[in-house]
């Protein structure tokens, strides 16, 4: 299955204006605002939110790069050029775990 497909499968995000990503204090380490280009993060970052009572964990983390599928690929052949499945990558291997907050639209 391949990234387009896997989309198809996650909960719709229409209620979502952005994704925000929080450090253990709480505060704002990112925002993934809901826009093309953008939209697919915000839908994946969403359902393993959903999944994991609203705290991406290291699973959670490795989970999500299997929903990105052929990015997970690029991205890792391309540091940088995908800065969300960058972050994952880095959380899968780390023992942190960071919440959610959805920001609607």
């Amino acid at each position: 299955m391949n990234f387009a497909d896997q989309l198809k499968q996650l909960p719709a995000i229409a209620h979502v204006a952005a994704i925000e990503l929080l450090d253990a204090s709480g505060q704002v380490l990112d925002r993934i605002p809901n826009q093309p280009g953008k939209a697919g993060s915000v839908a994946v970052y969403h359902a393993l939110a959903q999944q994991h009572g609203g705290v991406i964990t290291p699973a959670a983390a490795a989970q999500g790069l299997a929903l990105f599928c052929e990015h997970t690929a690029a991205a890792r052949a391309h540091p940088g050029s995908h800065p969300n499945i960058d972050r994952l990558l880095a959380w899968a291997e780390g023992t942190a775990s960071h919440a959610v907050r959805v920001v609607p639209a």
